[in-house]
């Protein structure tokens, strides 16, 4: 199980393909994916769910490892072979399953599917924060209170009122899987395609499925090893990180914590230092695996950007009297709330659209260089033709995604003016036809570049377009407006090219898991809602933030409620407070400037991106990923090879996740069982 060292002689090639360059595009969703489905909706989504009401956590990321483990393992018994294709179908097919959402008007995140989503709203409506404004949340969002008592008394989803709402998330659903396909798939031929762009991330998952495909194959090879290694380590880490906190609350009193989770914060300690800045280290080892994987300037460029930012940049604003909403004894969430709100907020909507004019400029320019080309040569010499594409990949030309996505998000601006007639069709023009596209660029951009998408969107749009257009009441938070980074799902197409694996697998992918969702939550939220209600002192992390999430989420509805008292202008006034076109002016130059300072100097434009991209980031986890950078370039790649480093990396980082999904699903197994038993009455 242990890594070989560099053999000078060796030849490097098979580590630089994840496929051989000849194999040809496969089809990976058939039967045995279809039954991967199955088993992740019946079995992996009640976890998922208890872990996200208990520990706030998401198991996507682990429990597609983990599904796909026990299907290889029940794949050799049964004399069947998996696939490469078949072996990633599986796992976006448990990331699609378990992956987090988000619940529109809210400032909360809701596991388990869409009916996580209702569960919320039956929260809110109820809840403290929420008084006064139950009678004016419109029921196609959740049933009134006062005309149906009965369904929160008996806290069940069996019910004709909750029709309405649910008929609305099917028909959400419906559309945005269909705008995310459309766009993402054309912001993939941009960035892939045209610009060329390294996506450092999209091996881990690419290498991960190759590694498990072998010993299916019963080939077991240096991919198998490497995963093993990485597979082990997340399993001893996992036992510290994860079982003991997990076990304990069940066996003992008090949770017994080994390692603080998520991190070991020192903002409060050094406050009388450094004030106001944010200084933490994290404690998952898997940020310093990632600093394997990353561009090694997108790190250093990260770590300069958070250091400089949260440790010399904050205190000096708070001598300016900038950042004045901060207070000693603030800890790492309340700093950076208030930073971000006095200055960091601002500041990054201006490098914000740095990052879209830079962008923008690089596609320019290979398009031009392309078109160039074609005329004197007769064909393109660098990148790929829009329509000069691999063949078998399952690609179409570029006007029918971007119809099927212009008529989703025709259906947006349809159901928008259904459901609130009052908010101005222009505002959701807007945003469907103009934003969401440019965001989605810029979100696949950062992607390609860093591997991560954070900061890629413009903070507070949503809430800055309902306050300007006039609109008056609490029905449009609620709304589906077409505020969407569809660049999200350009790291799937990225993964299934490097597999060889055909597009078309995608979309059978996403409409099953669409149905089986659906199906599955429906179920195992009516079974836990009926248990008891839900938050309760049985599920620890909801029960803590959901009030704040509500207090948050409350703010912005009485901001535009003319009709409560004193409520009528906060939200504009906290607008004008927040949103400082100075310091986005102030933003925009310091990006500008840098860029072009980097690029008179030839120096590596991933550093700009890193840096850009963290300086108002917490360090906590750049620290670790900073000596992941530095452990690799300076000491893996020296042992190993360059070549075969760069492979080795991402399967290393893929078995550390599957070890950690392993241990983890293990532990909430027990607890799940402990709780259904100790739900028996007798």
């Amino acid at each position: 199980m242990a890594i070989e060292p560099k053999d000078p002689g060796e030849d490097q090639e098979q580590y630089e393909n994840i496929m051989p360059v000849d194999a040809p595009f496969e089809d990976g969703f058939n039967m045995k994916t279809m039954w991967a489905t199955l088993f992740v909706g019946l079995v992996m989504l009640p976890g998922a769910i208890y872990l996200g009401l208990v520990t706030g956590q998401n198991m996507a990321g682990a429990s597609e490892w983990v599904t796909i483990i026990l299907f290889l393992e029940i794949a050799k018994r049964s004399f069947v072979r998996l696939k490469t294709q078949e072996v990633l179908v599986i796992y976006w097919v448990a990331g699609g399953l378990l992956g987090v959402g988000v619940r529109l008007g809210s400032a909360a995140l809701v596991y388990g599917g869409p009916f996580g989503g209702l569960i919320w709203d039956q929260y809110l409506i109820q809840s403290p924060a929420a008084r006064g404004l139950a009678d004016f949340i419109p029921d196609w969002v959740v049933p009134r209170i006062s005309e149906h008592p009965e369904i929160y008394a008996e806290r069940t989803f069996l019910h004709a009122a909750w029709l309405k709402p649910i008929g609305i998330l099917v028909a959400l659903t419906l559309l945005s899987n269909t705008a995310r396909l459309s766009l993402g798939y054309v912001m993939f031929r941009i960035t892939s395609d045209i610009e060329r762009l390294p996506f450092p991330l999209a091996p881990v998952q690419a290498r991960g499925a190759t590694a498990l495909a072998e010993t299916s194959a019963k080939q077991e090879g240096w991919r198998w090893r490497v995963f093993s290694t990485g597979a082990c380590i997340g399993l001893v880490w996992g036992l510290l990180y994860v079982v003991v906190p997990t076990l304990s609350s069940i066996f003992l009193t008090d949770t017994v914590q080994i390692l603080p989770i998520p991190w070991i914060d020192f903002t409060e300690q050094i406050k009388t230092i450094l004030p106001a800045a944010l200084f933490g280290i994290a404690t998952d080892l898997g940020h310093l695996i990632v600093g394997f994987v990353l561009p090694f300037w997108v790190v250093i460029g990260s770590f300069a950007g958070a250091v400089l930012g949260n440790l010399v940049i904050n205190p000096f604003l708070y001598r300016w009297e900038i950042l004045d909403r901060w207070s000693a004894g603030m800890t790492a969430i309340p700093t950076s709330i208030s930073n971000q709100f006095d200055f960091w907020l601002s500041f990054g909507i201006g490098t914000s659209f740095v990052i879209a004019f830079t962008g923008f400029y690089q596609v320019f320019r290979v398009l031009m260089e392309q078109r160039r080309q074609k005329q004197q040569t007769g064909h393109h010499t660098s990148g790929i033709d829009l329509e000069d594409l691999p063949e078998g990949r399952s690609d179409m030309k570029m006007i029918y995604p971007i119809l099927f996505w212009g008529a989703a998000t025709l259906g947006f601006i349809v159901m928008c003016q259904m459901l609130v007639p009052e908010f101005h069709w222009g505002w959701v023009v807007f945003f469907g036809l103009i934003y969401t596209p440019i965001s989605s660029y810029i979100g696949a951009r950062m992607i390609g570049l860093t591997g991560s998408p954070y900061g890629a969107s413009i903070p507070y749009l949503r809430e800055a377009g309902i306050l300007l257009s006039g609109y008056k009441g609490v029905a449009v938070w609620f709304a589906p407006l077409p505020l969407h980074d569809h660049g999200l799902a350009v790291p799937t197409y990225k993964q299934m090219e490097l597999t060889k694996t055909k597009f078309v697998s995608y979309v059978k992918l996403t409409a099953v898991t669409m149905v089986v969702i659906f199906i599955f939550s429906f179920i195992f939220w009516e079974f836990i809602w009926r248990l008891g209600p839900i938050p309760s002192s049985s599920y620890y992390y909801v029960q803590t933030f959901w009030p704040y999430d509500a207090t948050m989420t409350t703010m912005w509805l009485k901001s535009t409620m003319p009709d409560l008292e004193g409520h009528g202008t906060v939200g504009v006034e906290l607008l004008r407070d927040i949103i400082k076109p100075h310091i986005i002016g102030a933003g925009f130059a310091v990006g500008g400037l840098m860029y072009l300072i980097l690029a008179a100097l030839k120096a590596p434009t991933l550093f700009f991106f890193g840096f850009v991209g963290s300086l108002a980031t917490w360090p906590h986890f750049v620290i670790l990923q900073f000596a992941g950078a530095l452990l690799g370039r300076y000491y893996f790649s020296r042992r190993f090879g360059e070549s075969k480093w760069r492979a080795y990396a991402p399967i290393l980082l893929a078995g550390y996740y599957c070890g950690m999904g392993l241990i983890g699903m293990t532990s909430v197994s027990v607890v799940l069982i402990s709780k259904a038993v100790s739900q028996v009455v007798f």
